[in-house]
């Protein structure tokens, strides 16, 4: 509300205020080419739905599809402890402050002005004959002061735009950490169960084998078989050891990389083994249409908003141009005793309104004009690319999860295939039908493809929640 003593002033320039021209400039043109269908559009099973503005709603707990417990836990986990979520939101409540005190502008400024001064005058400034002598004078003056500036072309209003786009690109920011811890801590929590079931694989291959080399021990002390049966059975042994020692090696590895996104040291971490089941099935992600994720990806939501942002200030540069409107009023009492500070004859009062029009500035304003120009032109090629990563990151996962889903489907006809052999092979050579070296190669075929159905059961999980991830983090 605008005081008393302004009002007068408000009146006289309210005709200026509505005639006054904008400086903002138009709405940059991206030239986004959206397409109607992503190339994999097989993939999402013909499940498409219109877009709907989704950015600003929450995501809610899209891991909860996947039906893990444990999942369910380590999320919560990760939300309360880890680092980076922290230090996002630092930085939201930094953009959200500043795009308050841009707002403050808009507002009268009113302030308290009390003190006192002393002063020495020459003749000269006191406006006396030389030589006179002047004595000091002390002054003491309270009173209050007010100063608003009539927003004639939008200098403020573009600052406070650009401000509140700044938060707004600040906070689809930290959405965009928050769906990148999520998707990170499902994809290790699958990925450690996968190598659970690689582990157990190896550790059940492991004993097979030791009953194999406590079997042809035997067939060699009855002298059916040679020594170099006995000596491929222990190498095949040692060999399967050393996958095992290796796989939990890598198990390892990746419960430390988890405590790390839960934000607890590694060292106090514990993940008790839970496998992978041989017929898990993961849920079907409906893709949806490319033109919903301009509406939902936090990611292409932030470059928007630092292309709003950088528009707003290219007004902002562009209103350096034009006069300023700056109206202020004083009011108090000053008076040189004390005692007579707050007496009627000490009443104090000044209004003014000041135009500053720059004139000459050594082509300052013009600089920070196309400076500003670039600026935006950078944001609008960000944003491009923005989009086009996004449409980008889709298709790429519907591709790796139509190919991982084939390649299941073909490695379990060859684990089915594969197990029958070595049932037969181990048969005939208990029969002595067969040497040695059929078993173990049918054997060794046998993991071979039980390793690649457990590690593609494990691909097929993380890329679906690569697809989520890449989709916005919902559907």
């Amino acid at each position: 509300m605008i005081p008393s003593v302004l009002k007068p002033w408000a009146v006289a320039v309210s005709a200026a205020v509505l005639s006054a021209c904008s400086s903002a400039p138009t709405w940059p043109e991206a030239r986004l080419d959206v397409p109607a269908a992503y190339s994999e559009a097989e993939a999402a099973q013909g499940r498409w739905k219109a877009a709907e503005p989704a950015e600003a709603q929450p995501r809610g707990q899209w891991w909860r599809v996947f039906q893990d417990p444990v999942l369910d836990t380590l999320q919560q986990q990760a939300e309360a402890g880890y680092p980076g979520l922290a230090a996002a939101a630092a930085r939201v409540k930094a953009a959200r402050a500043l795009w308050q005190g841009a707002q403050a502008e808009r507002s009268v400024q009113l302030g308290l002005q009390a003190g006192g001064s002393r002063q020495k005058l020459s003749a000269v400034e006191a406006g006396a004959p030389a030589g006179t002598r002047v004595p000091p004078g002390t002054a003491w003056q309270v009173g209050l002061g007010a100063s608003y500036e009539v927003d004639l072309f939008q200098r403020v209003a573009q600052g406070v735009q650009a401000a509140e786009a700044d938060a707004q690109a600040v906070e689809a920011s930290a959405r965009s950490v928050q769906l990148a811890l999520q998707a990170d801590v499902a994809q290790a929590h699958f990925q450690l169960r996968a190598l659970d079931a690689e582990v157990a694989l190896l550790a059940q291959t492991l004993a097979l084998r030791e009953q194999t080399l406590a079997l042809v021990s035997k067939r060699h002390q009855a002298g059916d078989v040679s020594a170099l049966d006995v000596a491929r059975a222990q190498a095949d042994r040692a060999s399967t050891r050393a996958e095992l020692q290796g796989a939990q090696g890598q198990r390892q590895r990746a419960e430390q990389a988890l405590a790390l996104l839960l934000g607890q040291p590694p060292a106090a971490f514990r993940q008790t083994p839970a496998p992978l089941p041989a017929d898990v099935r993961w849920p079907g992600v409906p893709a949806g249409l490319p033109s919903a994720l301009l509406e939902r990806r936090p990611d292409v939501a932030a470059a928007q908003a630092r292309m709003m942002a950088a528009n707003a200030r290219l007004g902002q540069a562009r209103s350096a141009l034009f006069p300023a409107l700056v109206l202020t009023a004083q009011g108090g009492q000053a008076s040189p005793e004390l005692s007579d500070l707050f007496a009627m004859s000490a009443r104090t009062w000044l209004v003014s309104a000041v135009f500053n029009l720059p004139l000459i500035d050594g082509g300052r304003n013009r600089a920070a004009i196309t400076r500003a120009e670039a600026a935006l032109d950078e944001t609008v090629a960000d944003y491009r690319g923005a989009v086009l990563q996004a449409f980008g990151e889709v298709d790429g996962q519907l591709t790796g999860l139509r190919t991982t889903r084939e390649q299941a489907e073909s490695v379990d006809e060859a684990v089915a295939a594969a197990r029958r052999s070595a049932v037969l092979a181990d048969k005939r050579y208990r029969a002595g039908e067969d040497s040695y070296a059929t078993l173990l190669d049918t054997q060794r075929s046998l993991l071979a493809a039980e390793r690649q159905a457990v590690q593609l059961r494990g691909a097929w999980a993380s890329q679906t929640v690569g697809l989520v991830r890449a989709l916005g983090g919902g559907w």
